[in-house]
């Protein structure tokens, strides 16, 4: 699995961004978030997801989860 971060997140539309190591943003959608509500994300935190190509054929994050801890 990819990590990244939580760059933005738009609460009123139910979906947001996550800034990857490389530097790039990609979309993610509420409904492709596992084990965590999407109420209780914060940006600055860490994920981990899958890449899978967009409704525009532009990648995006599936299967989005809080990353764990090192040394868990």
């Amino acid at each position: 699995m990819a990590k990244g971060t939580i760059k933005r997140l738009v609460l009123d539309r139910g979906f947001g961004f996550i800034q990857t190591a490389e530097g790039n943003d990609l979309f993610f959608h509420h409904s492709q978030l596992e084990d965590v509500g999407y109420n209780s994300l914060r940006e600055g935190q860490e994920v981990e997801f899958e890449l899978a190509k967009g409704r525009d054929g532009h990648p995006q994050a599936v299967s989005v989860r809080l990353a764990q801890p090192k040394g868990e």
